[in-house]
């Protein structure tokens, strides 16, 4: 007997499964902590054209919300020449077995058209072909022409989250250095782009260094370290129109490593003053500041616990640099880094169950996630130089910055899923560094 595809995904993946949940007799709720063993097939035909303007989108469509899936390393496209089956009609029923015969597990139809308003009208449906039924119903999503990359990656996101059980992240922008010239001399400026390297657009010049973008819980504005009046200050920034403006601190200070509280309206942020470094939050209303450590030891690259309660960050008050967790008003702190090495750059998953951070141990640096109680630590990279890591909204991917060794080396983008599995290259016009991934468009 056919399996369902749901069944299938099961039984391919490594599930962890809250004991909460089976003592309490409540919902069963499914946690995805291991990596798809084998990538699931599915196949995504040419979305059927129902107008004349429409044609020109129908495979652009198509082929954005396959690179998006296949992009995960957990599905497999089946290619367009090993179908056998045709979807010709949006409305006429899909011949199954032919999609079994190819061994489509999952399969995605569509129809696109423009409407007399000049809008893209994108429909589509997600089937479960060894079930041999629709999974839920089918959707209908509408923008402008220009915009026909979007609406790919929300497609995209709602088949991943209707097999997945997770929350998708495809429709999502990353804000970041870009960096070119000579490693001695190198320019660098903020740019931002989609989550997979599209629509590229600059938002600061490279006349002045710039370090450490991070979005706002909305994704319309974005903080960043500035050595613009020569010492560093921290800059607000306005996506839409590149308008901006740098945050009041008290002269001959220098302030960095910047990061909204996920209502949006407090920065937590480091001030040096008089040799020492602490951390400080602001009203960005208001300009006001209060500080939260008084230590003479440097802390630094703090970030909100999802909830706003806590916030964990980096200190060299043990002696060397480790992670501590305290309360978002201030007070004692509490260390969860214990292993061998360095750790700096801690950042909260929106998920709020694991911390991601850089670690230098023994030559050699890792991307790594630990349980906010420092438990069950796992490095996902090694190389000459990993740092900086940033998680994709749905907190399954970490984007981090990766640089190469030697005289002529560069730094990239590179992603890794939370497994550890699925490492790849995110495409970028030339070298970049310090990653910020913004939450879900709306």
């Amino acid at each position: 007997m056919m399996r369902s595809l749901l069944t299938l995904l099961a039984a391919l993946t490594l599930w962890a499964l809250p004991a909460t949940a089976q003592d309490q007799g409540g919902p069963l709720r499914l946690e995805l902590t291991e990596g798809v063993i084998e990538p699931l097939p599915f196949a995504v035909p040419d979305l059927v054209a129902e107008s004349a303007q429409a044609r020109d989108f129908a495979t652009r469509i198509a082929r954005v919300i396959a690179e998006d899936l296949s992009g995960t390393g957990l599905f497999r496209e089946i290619p367009a020449e090993a179908h056998i089956g045709r979807i010709t009609s949006f409305d006429s029923p899909v011949e199954f077995a032919d999609w079994r015969a190819i061994n489509a597990q999952a399969l995605v139809t569509g129809a696109v058209s423009v409407d007399g308003a000049g809008r893209l009208v994108v429909k589509f449906r997600i089937h479960d072909v060894f079930a041999g039924q629709e999974l839920g119903r089918g959707q209908q999503l509408v923008g402008d022409t220009v915009g026909w990359r979007r609406i790919a990656h929300k497609v995209a996101d709602q088949v991943y989250s209707r097999i997945t059980g997770e929350g998708g992240y495809f429709d999502s922008r990353v804000v970041f250095v870009s960096e070119s010239g000579p490693k001695d001399q190198r320019a660098k400026r903020l740019a931002i782009m989609d989550y997979d390297g599209a629509n590229l657009r600059y938002l600061t010049d490279a006349a002045t260094i710039v370090l450490a973008p991070r979005f706002s819980p909305t994704g319309d504005r974005v903080l960043y370290t500035s050595y613009e009046t020569g010492f560093p200050r921290i800059y607000l920034l306005d996506v839409a129109n590149v308008g901006r403006r740098v945050l009041p601190t008290t002269e001959g200070t220098m302030s960095f490593a910047p990061r909204f509280s996920p209502d949006g309206r407090t920065v937590v942020y480091s001030l040096t003053q008089g040799g020492n470094t602490d951390l400080y939050t602001m009203d960005i209303a208001s300009g006001a500041s209060t500080r939260l450590t008084n230590a003479p030891s440097i802390e630094t690259a703090p970030s909100y616990s999802p909830d706003g309660a806590r916030i964990v960050f980096e200190s060299d008050r043990s002696g060397t640099p480790q992670l501590y967790i305290m309360d978002a008003r201030g007070g004692e702190a509490q260390r969860i880094s214990f292993g061998q090495g360095r750790y700096g750059t801690p950042v909260w998953s929106p998920r709020g169950d694991l911390v991601a951070f850089t670690k230098q141990a023994k030559g050699r640096f890792h991307i790594g996630v630990m349980r906010t109680d420092g438990s069950e630590e796992r490095l996902l990279t090694a190389s000459f130089l990993d740092e900086g890591p940033t998680w994709a909204p749905n907190g399954r991917v970490i984007m981090f910055t990766r640089e190469t060794q030697g005289a002529q080396g560069e730094a990239r983008l590179y992603s890794v899923d939370i497994t550890g599995r699925n490492l790849k290259q995110v495409p970028t016009a030339g070298g970049a560094s310090d990653p910020a991934w913004s939450p879900l468009q709306d």
